[in-house]
């Protein structure tokens, strides 16, 4: 499944993969489950959306500056990609990647979003840290001329949990728009 944003946009979220409920159902990613809820709601309290909800395609949500993809294709089994489904879904990444000529920050959702957005960015042409930055909430790196930033993942196992709360998605976001 593609991503959508908007063309010019200066950063670039990387999610897991449509969620079988959500994306996979509706045809656009974080779109219809709670996990985008989250989402939605944070880009637009960070101006990057003009609503903060998602329901189906053609609800107007409009993002500004933003693009939303994942780094797998299709909902996956027990919601874990295998490392080769990663690299089978790696080029259309890559392919958005390089459709954002205004990039400039990455936000990874989850440590597998963080390591999917650093092998994207490398098979574009930025040089591969050495060694991979290691993921955590609120992590910043450089990825050639791209900061990568990590957050926990939106899935309700973090935001029921409170694992990630909106304060610190917040907080992330409002970093991204320092750097952009």
């Amino acid at each position: 499944m593609p991503g959508f944003g908007d063309p010019r946009a200066r950063l670039l979220v990387v999610g897991l993969a449509p969620a079988a409920h959500g994306g996979n159902r509706t045809g656009r990613v974080f779109t219809g489950d709670a996990s985008g809820d989250f989402l939605f709601a944070a880009l637009h309290r960070a101006g990057y959306a003009n609503q903060a909800a998602s329901v189906a395609r053609g609800d107007g949500l409009v993002l500004t500056g933003a693009y939303v993809a994942a780094a797998a294709r299709c909902a996956p089994p027990g919601n874990k990609p295998t490392p080769a489904e990663f690299a089978r879904c790696r080029p259309f990444l890559v392919r958005e990647i390089a459709a954002l000529p205004d990039l400039r920050v990455v936000l990874a959702l989850g440590a597998h979003g963080w390591r999917a957005a650093v092998e994207a960015l490398a098979a574009h042409g930025a040089k591969r840290p050495r060694p991979l930055p290691r993921f955590a909430h609120g992590a910043e790196t450089r990825v050639g001329t791209v900061a990568l930033l990590g957050s926990y993942h939106v899935s309700q196992q973090n935001t029921f949990t409170g694992r990630l709360t909106p304060r610190m998605l917040d907080a992330v976001l409002k970093r991204t728009r320092e750097i952009s």
